[in-house]
């Protein structure tokens, strides 16, 4: 997937971000913060990166979500000490031995390394195998306007930290962790047969979610957990959850 990196300066750039945000961006003393920015009604606009480079902030994201998160940004900015930039840098990615320089992923240790500097690309991993695996959501595939991030697994791959105190729709999501059982999610299901992205998944009839990433005989899916029991059906491939 294409990245596009700017590069975020100024006295304020951290408590600016700080306020946005889900995750806490003080955890950039310690390498990569994956985070999302959310509209105030606790929806995704976008995932990111947040990458600590010679005292700066580096914000990694999806090409074709850059330019509305970045005008998202300069909306909050208002009179703010910060500067948003782009920079001709590029990430390059791996599962291997990690290069001198390169950071670890956050989200997960299968997903390796992530390493900026010129060079776009990546080291011939199967991403979607791991993501599959581990049930790890990406931009524009699984992660739409329509995801509330705790359905979409941000707490286990540390996107979003709940002591670190206000950011744009953070009520919605606080909410959702302590108030309410989440009734709908992404899981890894096994897989026969397959179906294009965005299948409607039915169990008895009824909807139970939708087919995403697939990759051997496992694939990732958005589903109604109350209705996700025994085997489902999406087109001609069916699913069902792990024993």
């Amino acid at each position: 997937m294409t990245r596009r990196i700017f590069q975020i300066t100024g006295p304020e750039a951290r408590d600016f971000l700080q306020g946005l945000v889900t995750n806490d961006i003080r955890k950039l003393d310690h390498g990569l913060v994956y985070a999302a920015m959310l509209t105030p009604q606790g929806k995704y606009l976008a995932d990111f990166f947040l990458v600590p480079r010679d005292g700066e902030i580096l914000l990694d994201v999806a090409a074709d979500l850059a330019d509305g998160l970045v005008q998202r940004l300069n909306m909050y900015k208002l009179r703010a000490d910060v500067q948003i930039t782009e920079t001709d840098l590029a990430v390059w990615r791996g599962t291997g031995e990690r290069p001198e320089g390169a950071f670890d992923d956050p989200r997960h240790s299968a997903l390796g390394w992530r390493l900026y500097g010129a060079e776009a690309g990546d080291d011939g991993s199967d991403f979607d195998a791991i993501r599959v695996a581990h049930c790890i959501p990406e931009t524009n595939i699984e992660l739409t306007p329509d995801t509330f991030i705790l359905e979409a697994g941000f707490e286990r791959l540390n996107g979003v930290d709940f002591r670190k105190g206000c950011y744009v729709g953070q009520e919605v999501t606080a909410r959702m962790k302590h108030k309410t059982e989440l009734r709908k999610g992404f899981a890894s299901v096994d897989l026969e047969g397959s179906a294009p992205v965005g299948t409607a998944i039915t169990a008895d009839g009824k909807a139970a979610g939708t087919l995403f990433t697939q990759s051997g005989n496992r694939a990732i899916a958005y589903l109604r957990f109350d209705r996700a029991t025994g085997t489902m059906q999406a087109e001609d491939a069916t699913l069902r959850l792990p024993d």
